[in-house]
């Protein structure tokens, strides 16, 4: 059975550090674990996410994403920081979700912003939000700033020391991934 890593960058912007940083995870929890993933963000979802009040409001490519996100085996979960917390479209998307949707899920959290300044966004923003929905967030969560940066896409070694450490903790929920067999076939 392939297990499911999905990401959700909570942005619009593309392309964006966020997403990069979420793309960055996701990717390396595929290499590392029996799974396939994808990563999707604010954008995906259309217009529709910004006048639903109710999942069923929203168009049927945004409903698609919102099923596949739902039904991941794990998720890698990202905000920009903005103003100390989440992005309200983010937590709008969020506010579709029925409650019990994401219990026992387990999920990496992670933020970026502009400083380390705001680097307590996910233990007092993001972690509460997912505790209300009673999923498994993993204990390390990643927070990356401008200078973890270079050209859009992650680039410091302590932050993919970070990363690699809180993807590694998915290993209770995933078959890490093993060399393939090799068959030697004689003549």
């Amino acid at each position: 059975m392939t297990r499911t890593i999905i990401g959700l960058s909570g942005n619009l912007d593309r392309p964006s550090k966020t997403h990069a940083l979420v793309q960055s995870a996701v990717a390396t929890a595929v290499s590392r674990f029996e799974a396939v993933g994808a990563v999707f963000d604010l954008a995906d979802f259309g217009p529709s996410l910004g006048t639903a009040r109710r999942v069923d409001d929203l168009a049927p490519t945004a409903r698609s994403a919102l099923d596949v996100i739902l039904g991941a085996d794990a998720l890698v979960v990202a905000s920009p920081v903005y103003k100390g917390s989440y992005t309200g479209l983010f937590k709008h998307l969020l506010d579709l979700v029925e409650p019990q949707a994401l219990a026992g899920k387990p999920v990496l959290l992670a933020a970026s912003g502009g400083g380390d300044r705001h680097a307590l966004v996910i233990e007092h923003q993001l972690r509460p939000l997912f505790g209300f929905f009673e999923a498994q967030t993993l204990p390390t969560a990643v927070y990356a700033s401008d200078r973890d940066f270079s050209n859009g896409q992650p680039a410091s070694p302590v932050l993919e020391d970070r990363l690699g450490r809180a993807v590694d903790q998915f290993s209770p929920h995933f078959t890490r991934r093993t060399q393939p067999e090799v068959f030697v076939l004689s003549a």
